[in-house]
């Protein structure tokens, strides 16, 4: 992978007349994406996700700041010049965005036809793109004959047509079923291993970054509050809204009802703690050995193992208890245990114990924040 950015944005941002005020859709972005990445950028509903990639096929320029794709400012660019760029950049929509009095060989090859590609290799090329997405058999077949996934894989073939060097999906599964979306999911990713397609995946779903994207990007409010590599934004998720994002796609952080009765089953201290791959392969972690060595008990009352791409993330929520006589030289224990385990890579969230119960964004009621808006 190159280590030029075939993206990049530099304090970029759009504004927006608002009823009471100007809506700062992209508000001082910067972050640059790969050749070959496929990166992604979640978000709640207004968080300025679908405004930020209408900024890179340049639908919208931004206000301030710069726009680059491969190397061009895309600020001063006239519309041939544009048309030109968008050719190399494929458009994949949420609502699919077919024709309906065309078939499906004719809506895969309607960009190829403005492009005015000679018939004979027009039909080619929407033969080959068909047979890559899987659904050769449908050529002569309507969009309203279609299931959803059909549909998708259709507006797949039409946004590869031109061969672009550049894939943009925007909810491109939020309509569709959960087998049908990793399906579509496993059809992106052979696009970007096989044709070499850069992409940016707009979505508001955890589960679509977690088994598609390299690396991924939190918006709220026009701003990206967090970037990384997936995994690492997974397994130490430093924003309350990336929190939530990760549980609704994990689920194997317990909520919090589940902790209400863990914390009357369990009356030691409660430790959510998220195991990375490093840690889960290594010998040198054994949970019980380094705590008893530390004049501590640990046990697991609640946990599962995920993944994230191809690498295991496990969550367990531990109870720790302290054998020692003195109260405060049990606490001290703990703490001193904690603070071997962060420095160890693991992801440490206290949940106190049942008298003193700890609150924190991650348990926080999914249904108060899963519609947020900016």
């Amino acid at each position: 992978m190159s280590t030029e950015p075939i993206i990049s944005f530099s304090h970029a941002g759009k504004d927006f007349p608002g009823k009471d005020k100007v809506i700062h859709a992209v508000d001082d972005v910067s972050f640059d994406v790969l050749p070959g990445e496929i990166f992604g950028v979640i978000g709640y509903s207004g968080a300025g996700k679908s405004t930020l990639v209408r900024l890179i096929n340049a639908l919208e320029k931004a206000d301030s700041g710069t726009v680059r794709v491969n190397g061009t400012d895309l600020t001063g660019l006239d519309e041939k010049s544009l048309r030109v760029l968008r050719s190399g950049i494929g458009m994949v929509f949420q609502q699919f965005a077919l024709f309906s009095a065309k078939t499906v060989a004719d809506n895969v090859g309607y960009p190829l036809k403005l492009a005015k590609w000679p018939k004979a290799k027009r039909d080619a090329r929407v033969a080959q793109l068909l047979d890559f997405v899987g659904i050769a058999d449908k050529a002569g077949a309507y969009p309203s004959h279609l299931s959803g996934g059909q549909k998708q894989r259709v507006g797949i073939a039409r946004a590869l047509a031109h061969s672009p060097a550049i894939l943009l999906a925007d909810e491109a599964t939020s309509a569709l079923d959960p087998e049908t979306t990793s399906e579509v999911l496993t059809l992106l990713k052979r696009a970007n291993q096989e044709l070499g397609i850069t992409m940016v995946i707009i979505t508001h779903e955890m589960g679509v970054v977690q088994n598609l994207c390299d690396r991924v990007a939190v918006m709220e409010a026009g701003k990206i509050v967090e970037i990384g590599e997936t995994y690492d934004v997974f397994a130490h998720p430093a924003y309350p809204a990336t929190r939530r994002f990760i549980q609704t796609a994990l689920r194997s952080h317990p909520p919090r009802e589940t902790i209400d009765r863990l914390h009357a089953a369990h009356p030691g201290r409660l430790i959510l703690m998220t195991v990375p791959a490093s840690a889960l392969d290594s010998e040198a972690f054994n949970l019980a050995r380094i705590a008893d060595s530390m004049h501590v008990v640990s046990s697991i009352v609640y946990g599962s193992i995920t993944e994230v791409g191809s690498q295991p993330l496990g969550n367990v929520v531990v109870e720790m208890t302290s054998p020692l006589a003195d109260p405060a030289a049990g606490v001290a224990a703990i703490e001193t245990l904690l603070v071997k385990l962060a420095a160890d890579g693991i992801g440490l969230t206290d949940l106190g114990t049942a008298g003193q119960p700890k609150d924190d964004p991650v348990w926080a009621d999914l249904t108060a924040g899963g519609e947020e808006s900016a």
